[in-house]
């Protein structure tokens, strides 16, 4: 198994915690406001992070810490935009408007580092929008205040993903402490925010310290640790286009806790999604070369 494999099958990993996170922030958000609730998940996250592996963490040097502030800062921006937008749109327009990280990546890519996509990328890329539109968009869409914050956080996650590639293709930078301490960050940056705008509270019912603590660990700490170290082998816009797969999961979740029932159409995209990741991850070329290679022997 290639390194590139095996960080494509935790990057899914990291895909199953955020796809069912929309469910969890909607069940929270009934008794914490939005700042509170990413507060709590980030500073939650990271001082778990940090009793579980502070020897690692110990020898951090300014050029993580740095990048580590800058992907924080994104993050805050990430999660204005997420956590507002499902308050003011439905589960199915923030699952698909928030995916859309994965069109905004290469186009910022290719802006600000010069990254040209290929033709596989940008035919892929097109198959995703497609893919997530038939998945989850109706025609009551409308561009409300939810579909804009959504929309925002789409922008901003493609701007943490074009960090976080930069940071982890630098010596000095340790991805895992990278992970740890950009939740710091963002934790701290929510917090302030909570505490000027709002009125900071723990969850009140069992259900929502359940919710909120599953956020905390796996939506949060887990899937964004476990994000910066993975891209060390793969590209932004890549992750981009297997985090497609977010509004796929996400509308099963929806479906299964929330009640929202899919339209047909629903699962030609999510058909496509799949398709769509299928051919990123498979060098059709070679495939096609080993096959015509193999025939000719066997003529022989």
């Amino acid at each position: 198994m290639t390194k590139q494999l095996k960080s494509d099958l935790m990057l899914l990993l990291v895909v199953l915690f955020w796809g069912i996170s929309y469910v969890l922030m909607d069940l929270s958000l009934a008794e914490m406001d939005p700042f509170n609730l990413n507060a709590f998940r980030f500073c939650g996250a990271f001082f778990i992070a940090v009793i579980i592996s502070f020897p690692k963490l110990k020898t951090v040097n300014r050029t993580t810490i740095k990048y580590s502030f800058y992907i924080g800062v994104s993050l805050i921006f990430v999660y204005i935009g997420a956590t507002y937008g499902v308050l003011y749109t439905s589960l199915s327009n923030a699952g698909f408007l928030c995916a859309l990280s994965v069109v905004f990546t290469p186009i910022f890519g290719f802006v600000f580092k010069g990254t040209v996509p290929g033709k596989k990328l940008i035919t892929v890329v097109l198959m995703c929008v497609l893919g997530i539109g038939l998945l989850t968009l109706n025609n009551e869409l409308k561009p409300a205040l939810g579909d804009i914050l959504c929309l925002i956080c789409a922008v901003a996650y493609a701007f943490d993903l074009l960090i976080t590639e930069t940071a982890v293709a630098k010596e000095e930078v340790n991805a895992y402490q990278l992970g740890v301490f950009q939740l710091g960050f963002a934790g701290i940056g929510n917090l302030i925010l909570a505490f000027l705008v709002e009125t900071p509270t723990f969850p009140q019912s069992p259900k929502v310290w359940a919710s909120s603590i599953f956020l905390a660990i796996f939506c949060t700490g887990i899937a964004f640790i476990v994000q910066a170290v993975a891209q060390q082998y793969t590209s932004a816009a890549h992750v981009g286009v297997i985090f497609t797969l977010e509004p796929v999961i996400a509308g099963i979740a929806a479906f299964a806790f929330a009640g929202e029932i899919l339209l047909p159409r629903a699962y030609l995209g999510a058909i496509i999604l799949v398709v769509s990741l299928l051919i990123m991850e498979t060098n059709i070329n070679e495939k096609l070369i080993y096959i015509k290679e193999k025939y000719k022997r066997l003529v022989k």
